[in-house]
């Protein structure tokens, strides 16, 4: 009995790693690289999913530990069998992504090479019609990524009040029609609860205006969005996971995010942006010990697809990948770094008498880890 289940997990495996195309493969392998080429050399994947990615890395780093984290334990399994070559290698953990700092503790891994997070929903959820991820199909309304969570998407849809469900609609999905959708389902539930998809794909249809019905896609869409996230918690796992994965990163070790759509990506990029800032305060004459930069941008802004994936995998095309390399010593020191006048007065809002304050100038230079007209090899510099 064993024998035939394994077999046919790993027939799953396969079949679903054939559908599977796993999103701007090359560029985030590329992005990763430099960190793990060492001996000893460590990598997360803190969103296995399939393991495509990690795949692809476990293929060109010989040396490479894995690490493969994965709240859906369907995922991890079907995971498991794809990776089977590289076993002795891999290790993987049932676990949110904002788990990460117990699983490395658990593991005895102070520090790791790299880390990478490849967010929102899995093409393996979507394409199993019974988790309840998409409107294209009648099925419960489930949505949870660990169906061990005690949270589905139906308990949101007949517990949650009318401002609780208008502010989920609105936020995570953007629902310029939330009050009167949130008013429809509040009607209904009281006549009978919600568990089917397609009545919910209905009420929404009903309640969107015929001009918005006609452009756009599916109107439930946007509906189906913000329940996914809420039921997943997936903005505050993110929120959450980021400052963790970089401070377990070694010194040059890398960073790098693919979301799939503007909420996650948002919290992304603020992110990455502040761990390459400086926090010092942009007037000040010189640079304090430890409040330069702790990173450097690895991509210019969010980096897509191109077109030739794009033309293969649909699925792409709200992709965004953003990374950074920790920087080594970020304290920097203890003495201060002065900053000449010249460029202090490029500084927005550090103008002086007779020379006020005008906005800098954006200016590039080309990345010293990358080769030259490789995405993202231009980099902004900041002045």
């Amino acid at each position: 009995m064993q024998g035939r289940a394994g077999e046919g997990a790993e027939e799953r495996a396969n079949d679903a790693a054939r559908r599977h195309a796993s999103v701007m493969l090359e560029r985030c392998t590329r992005v990763l690289s430099p960190a793990l080429d060492h001996p000893g050399a460590v990598t997360v994947d803190v969103t296995l999913g399939m393991g495509g990615h990690a795949h692809e890395l476990l293929r060109r780093h010989p040396g490479l530990r894995l690490v493969g984290m994965d709240r859906d334990p369907q995922a991890l399994e079907l995971a498991a069998h794809r990776l089977h070559e590289f076993a002795d290698r891999i290790t993987l953990v049932h676990s949110v992504s904002d788990g990460l700092g117990e699983a490395l503790d658990d593991l005895g891994l102070d520090t790791v090479d790299a880390v990478f997070f490849d967010l929102g929903v899995s093409s393996l959820q979507l394409d199993e019609a019974e988790r309840g991820f998409s409107y294209a199909r009648d099925t419960a309304l489930d949505m949870r990524m660990d169906p061990g969570a005690p949270t589905t998407a139906a308990d949101v849809l007949n517990t949650y009040s009318h401002s609780q469900l208008t502010r989920i609609l609105r936020v995570y999905g953007e629902e310029r029609f939330a009050p009167r959708i949130a008013s429809a389902i509040v009607r209904e539930r009281a006549l009978e609860p919600f568990t089917s998809s397609a009545r919910l794909v209905d009420l929404v249809r009903a309640n969107v205006p015929a001009a918005t019905r006609r452009t756009g896609g599916n109107p439930a869409k946007r509906t189906f969005q913000a329940l996914r996230i809420e039921v997943n918690d997936e903005l505050g796992v993110v929120e959450r996971s980021l400052p963790v994965a970089f401070e377990r990163l070694a010194p040059e070790g890398r960073l790098a995010v693919l979301t799939f759509h503007s909420l996650e990506d948002r919290i992304v990029k603020n992110a990455l942006r502040e761990l390459s800032s400086s926090s010092a305060p942009p007037d000040l004459p010189f640079v304090p010990a430890g409040s330069g930069p702790r990173a450097e941008l690895l991509t210019r802004g969010g980096e897509t697809a191109d077109e030739a994936e794009l033309a293969e995998n649909p699925r792409a095309a709200s992709a965004r990948l953003r990374a950074v390399r920790r920087l080594p010593g970020e304290d920097r020191g203890s003495s201060p770094r002065v900053v000449p006048a010249s460029r202090r007065r490029n500084r927005p809002g550090t103008g002086t008498a007779g020379n006020p304050a005008r906005p800098r100038t954006q200016e590039f230079e080309t990345h010293p880890h990358l080769e030259p007209g490789e995405p993202g090899a231009t980099v902004e510099r900041t002045p």
